[in-house]
């Protein structure tokens, strides 16, 4: 789906290299991207000390133009029915003026997930999906335990296992054809393709399964272009501070845990780690005083983390103690295994950073939000936008005429997309070249890359 105004700006992009870029940190940093190596031309008289060796070159010379004559003769000669035939463009496609990325993968058919899982939200019953059958099996309390729990939790997005336990089927009102599944006890508990029907539980009791609490907005009811936002809006948000003055954005994933970007962290490599405090629940930054914050215990940045080109542009803070969760303070949820949102999606993105380019000298003092639509990292990465700037951990969110973006102060912030209720960290605000440009849209860290990194990582910690 094209947004509206995309299309003519599409054919309008200039073929021109991505320019100057920067962090969305306070303290802004150009982007530092490698400079194509040119290769000095050598003069003559060094490939030709001789006579002889320039006749032989010349010799060399001469045959593979014949050699190139000759191939282009059979190119002009050859049948036009050997030609390729170009195909037509479908009814709503496009041509683009700028060149696709090289080396850019093609689009790979998703295949569907061969055990999905989902748990009820009045009764924090555990259902499963076993492909190729399409309803949903409840779970036998058989061979089940508090490893695969947190395993599963993990799986739809959460970072912790709460409570679970045998519930026993006296106790609920089921349908006459409610079907179970049960787990095979010989593949050591692990949710793959082990989970068989059943007409019934041996134990007579079925799975209650509750993860960690996420990605809700009890209090629910800019950034350029953006519009302040009230208390509770986005309870995950919070701001990485160092000693008093707000330097990023973050994400609340647990009472002890913190997303943000790792080139925030990078850019103050050498600060005391006793200076940095997370504030959260805040709206306004005028209110920091009235609140000591979190003191951070560690600071773990991707290990893979580059300066030159941010990727792996993540980093994760562990503090000293917990956030108080409350109406105005809470976690948002990481996207569920294989999850895709698509092209288009309405996102969101929040922060305290500058809402009007031209004027960097401070940042807003009241939290911002807008929507920024999820955009084809294919096209991000021609040549009229970031001309392959982007890696598999970055995606693309913005509008190629400007109007609303993330800018500097928002760096490590969340853009948070909807899963029906409930909303899931699709990215972290990293990089861009300035804010709210027309074809320069925000880039950001790809969460969905560091699932496995940012569970293991707090697991071990």
């Amino acid at each position: 789906m094209m947004l509206d105004g995309q299309a003519s700006m599409e054919a309008r992009c200039a073929e021109e290299g991505p320019g100057p870029g920067n962090f969305r940190a306070e303290l802004e940093d150009p982007l530092q991207r490698p400079k194509t190596q040119q290769q000095p031309i050598s003069q003559a008289r060094r490939w030709c000390s001789g006579w002889r060796r320039c006749a032989v070159l010349g010799t060399l010379a001469l045959l593979a133009g014949a050699s190139v004559g000759t191939w282009l003769l059979v190119l002009y000669l050859r049948p036009a029915a050997l030609q390729p035939t170009l195909g037509t463009l479908e009814d709503g496609e496009m041509t683009l003026s700028c060149s696709e990325a090289s080396g850019e993968e093609a689009l790979r058919p998703s295949l569907p997930r061969t055990v999905s899982f989902r748990i009820k939200p009045e009764n924090f019953l555990l259902e499963v999906q076993v492909r190729p059958r399409l309803d949903w099996l409840l779970v036998c309390y058989e061979g089940w335990s508090s490893a695969l729990g947190l395993r599963i939790c993990q799986r739809l997005g959460h970072l912790s296992l709460t409570h679970h336990k045998g519930a026993y089927l006296s106790d609920i009102k089921l349908s006459n054809s409610q079907e179970f599944a049960q787990l095979s006890s010989e593949q050591g508990g692990l949710p793959k393709e082990v989970w068989w029907p059943r007409d019934s539980c041996i134990s007579g009791r079925i799975v209650s399964l509750k993860c960690s609490e996420c990605g809700a907005r009890p209090l629910a009811s800019r950034i350029v272009g953006g519009q302040a936002v009230a208390p509770g809006r986005w309870p995950w948000q919070a701001s990485v501070a160092l000693g008093s003055r707000h330097t990023c954005g973050g994400s609340v994933l647990a009472p002890h845990w913190v997303v943000t970007a790792a080139h925030c962290m990078h850019s103050f490599r050498l600060s005391r780690l006793s200076s940095w405090r997370v504030h959260a629940g805040l709206v306004s930054h005028s209110a920091i005083r009235l609140h000591q914050g979190a003191m951070v215990e560690k600071i773990i940045p991707h290990p893979l983390y580059s300066a030159q080109n941010h990727d792996y542009d993540v980093a994760l803070l562990q503090l000293r103690t917990p956030l108080n969760f409350s109406d105005t303070v809470g976690a948002v949820c990481l996207p569920a295994e294989d999850q895709e949102f698509p092209r288009g999606s309405q996102c969101r993105v929040s922060g305290w950073g500058h809402t009007d380019p031209s004027h960097t000298a401070h940042t807003s003092d009241t939290l911002q939000d807008t929507v920024v639509p999820l955009l084809s990292t294919k096209h991000c990465n021609s040549s009229c936008i970031y001309s392959g700037a982007l890696t598999p951990r970055m995606l693309c969110a913005g509008y190629l005429d400007g109007r609303a973006d993330a800018c500097q102060g928002d760096s490590g912030g969340p853009l948070v997309c909807p899963d029906g209720d409930i909303w899931r960290l699709v990215g972290v605000v990293s990089w861009g070249h300035g804010c709210g440009g027309p074809n320069r849209p925000g880039i950001y860290a790809k969460v969905a890359e560091f699932l496995d990194w940012i569970l293991n990582t707090a697991q071990v910690h």
